[in-house]
C-alpha cells in the first residue's frame, strides 16, 4: 500500500478504507480484483474545490498500459520491487519482465553484456539481479586479505555476467613504473536457474569448487572445497618455481643472495599454508581534498630485498601517511611506513653538495634537531602556564603553512628583506652517494622536499622504531624516500587503476579503517 501511494503521489487511498470495511464479506476473485483497482486508483483532480472527475484520463495505475507500468518500474530500485510485487496481481504479472530487471542489472552494477544470450542457458535477467548481483553486493569493492604480513589487494567487480575477484601483484622487481599484475583468485556465476555458483580460481587446473561466507559487516571469508587442483605433479618442488616465475619474475638460478632466499621461501611457505582458505576486510581508497598536495591514493614502491611492495598514501591536515598494503616479515601489511611534516620543507643544495650525504645527512638532522626542541619548549610552556590565556595556548597549537607546488601563492617563500620571491617549481635531484637503490632509473629532478620519518623494525615487526629521513615529491605520480639510517632510497611510483565502490562513507570511517588495520597485523 505504502508503494501504492507514492507512485500514486496521494496519501492513503480511499479503496484501502473500503477493504477494512469489507472484512469479513468474502474474498472472491471479483472482490479481489475490486480491491486492486480500488487500491491504486488515482484520485480525481480538485477544481474550484470541488471534486471533478477526468473522464478520458486513466482512473488507476491498472488502467495504464502494460509497456507505460515497464517503464515506470524500470527506474525504481530493484531492492523496491520485491515489495511492489506484493502490491496486486497485476503488478506481479509486469515484474516478470525482463526488461525491468535488464535495466536494474546495467543501472545498479554496470552489466553491460548482452543478456539476451541468457535465454539459451534459462537464466533470465532477474535471476542475475536476484541470486546474483544483489545477492553478493556486500563483497563488492577493496579488500585486505589476512595473510600475516603479507597482506594483499583485492578488487572484487561484476565483470560480465560473473562476479570476479581480482588479486592486485605489483609488477616485478624493481620496474616499478610499470603496470600492476591481476590475478583472480575466485568467480561467482549462475549454472542454468540455480544459485550462483562459486568456484575457486586458485592453481592451473582451472575452475573448481569453493565457498563464500559473510562473516559480518565489511569482512568475509573464502574456502576452497578442492585443494587438490592446488597440486601439481612435480610437488612443492615444481610448486615453488612456478610461483617464483609467475609472482616473482625469477627463478632460482637468479637469486644469488642468502638473505633473499631466505626471505622468499619463507613467504612461498607462508602463503601455501592458507590454500586460497582466506578472511578478507574492506579498506577504501583514501578521500581527497582540493589542497592535497598531490592526488592521495595506491602506490607501489621499492622494499629493499623485500622487492615491490604495494602502499597507500593519504593526508591528515600537514601530515602525509603512507600505509602498507602489502608487507613483509619486518614491517608487516597496515603499518605506518612512512609519515611526512608538510610544515617542515627542506631547501635541498646544488647537485654537487647533494651528493655528500653527510650534508643531506645534515640537513635533515637539523630539522630533527629543530622538532624535538620545540616539542621541549611546548611541553616546558604547558608545565609552567597551565593557567595561561587562550590566546597563547591557540597560538602555540596553531600550525604552520603547507606548501604545495600546484598553488602559485603556496611556492612563494620570505627571502630575508621582507619580500616575497618565488623559488623555481623544479630543482636538480640526484642520490648522495652510498645511497642503495634498487632502481637507478629515478627522476633527476624534483618540485618539493618535506622532512619525514621512516618505520624500521626487525624481523617479526620487532622493536620498531621511527627513524628520519627526506620525503621527495617528484610530480603527480612519484614521490621517493631517503632512509637516513639505513642509507636507502625507496622509489614510489602511482597505479594506475581505476577502482569502483571504493569509496569511504565519511572521513571518520576511513580514519577508522587505517587504526583497525594496524591491529590486524600487529
Amino acid at each position: 500500500m505504502a508503494v501504492c501511494a507514492r507512485l500514486c503521489g496521494v496519501g492513503q487511498s480511499g479503496g484501502c478504507r473500503r477493504r477494512q470495511q469489507r472484512k469479513g464479506a468474502g474474498n472472491g476473485p471479483e472482490l479481489e480484483d475490486e480491491e486492486e483497482e480500488d487500491e491504486v486508483r488515482i484520485e480525481a483532480e480538485v477544481i474550484g474545490g470541488q471534486a471533478a472527475e477526468a473522464p478520458r484520463r486513466p482512473r488507476s495505475l491498472l488502467h495504464l498500459p502494460p509497456e507505460i507500468l515497464v517503464e515506470i518500474f524500470s527506474s525504481l530500485p530493484g531492492t523496491e520491487l520485491p515489495s511492489l510485487a506484493q502490491v496486486c496481481r497485476k503488478f506481479r504479472q509486469i515484474l516478470t519482465t525482463d526488461t525491468i530487471w535488464k535495466r536494474r542489472c546495467k543501472q545498479e552494477y554496470g552489466v553491460c553484456e548482452n543478456l539476451r544470450k541468457l535465454e539459451v542457458t534459462g537464466v533470465s535477467c532477474r535471476d542475475v539481479y536476484v541470486k546474483l548481483l544483489h545477492q553478493y553486493r556486500h563483497i563488492l569493492g577493496l579488500w585486505q586479505p589476512d595473510i600475516g604480513p603479507y597482506g594483499g589487494l583485492l578488487n572484487v567487480v561484476v565483470d560480465g555476467l560473473f562476479i570476479i575477484g581480482w588479486m592486485y601483484l605489483p609488477p616485478h622487481d624493481p620496474h616499478v613504473d610499470e603496470a600492476m599484475r591481476l590475478k583472480p583468485v575466485f568467480r561467482i556465476h549462475l549454472m542454468e536457474r540455480n544459485d550462483a555458483t562459486v568456484e575457486c580460481m586458485y592453481g592451473h587446473k582451472g575452475p573448481h569448487n569453493g565457498q563464500i561466507q559473510i562473516v559480518k559487516k565489511d569482512e568475509f571469508s573464502t574456502k576452497c572445497i578442492q585443494t587438490d587442483y592446488h597440486r601439481m605433479s612435480g610437488g612443492r618442488q615444481e610448486e615453488f618455481r612456478t610461483w617464483l616465475r609467475e609472482d616473482l619474475g625469477r627463478t632460482l638460478e637468479d637469486i644469488f643472495h642468502e638473505h633473499m632466499q631466505e626471505l622468499i621461501l619463507m613467504k612461498f611457505i607462508y602463503i601455501c599454508q592458507y590454500d586460497n582458505c582466506l578472511t578478507y576486510r574492506r579498506i577504501y581508497h583514501p578521500p581527497s581534498r582540493p589542497d592535497d598536495l598531490l592526488n592521495p591514493g595506491f602506490f607501489k614502491g621499492t622494499y629493499g630485498s623485500h622487492g615491490l611492495e604495494i602502499v597507500m598514501l593519504s593526508f591528515h591536515g600537514t601530515i602525509a601517511k603512507v600505509t602498507k598494503i602489502t608487507g613483509d616479515p619486518n614491517v608487516p601489511a597496515g603499518q605506518q611506513t612512512l609519515e611526512v611534516d608538510l610544515t617542515r620543507p627542506v631547501q635541498l643544495p646544488d647537485v654537487e653538495h647533494l651528493r655528500n650525504f653527510d650534508e643531506m645527512s645534515r640537513l635533515i638532522l637539523d630539522v630533527q634537531a629543530q622538532i624535538h626542541r620545540e616539542q621541549r619548549q611546548t611541553g616546558n610552556e604547558e608545565d609552567d602556564g597551565r593557567g595561561a590565556g587562550p590566546d597563547k595556548a591557540e597560538h602555540s597549537q596553531q600550525p604552520a603553512p603547507v606548501l604545495r607546488p600546484a598553488n602559485e601563492d603556496a611556492n612563494k617563500v620570505d627571502g630575508g628583506d621582507g619580500e616575497e620571491q618565488k623559488p623555481p617549481n623544479v630543482q636538480s635531484f640526484v642520490l648522495p652517494t652510498g645511497v642503495m637503490a634498487r632502481n637507478e632509473e629515478y627522476p633527476r629532478s624534483c618540485k618539493m622536499c618535506f622532512y619525514g620519518t621512516g618505520l624500521i623494525a626487525g624481523h617479526g615487526f620487532s622493536s620498531p622504531e621511527r627513524t628520519p629521513g627526506l620525503f621527495i615529491l617528484f610530480d603527480e605520480d612519484r614521490f621517493g624516500f631517503i632512509w637516513l639510517e639505513l642509507k636507502s632510497f625507496s622509489l614510489y611510483s602511482r597505479m594506475r587503476d581505476r577502482f569502483q565502490q571504493s569509496e569511504a562513507p565519511s572521513v571518520e570511517a576511513f580514519e577508522e579503517m587505517l587504526q583497525n588495520m594496524q591491529s590486524w597485523t600487529t
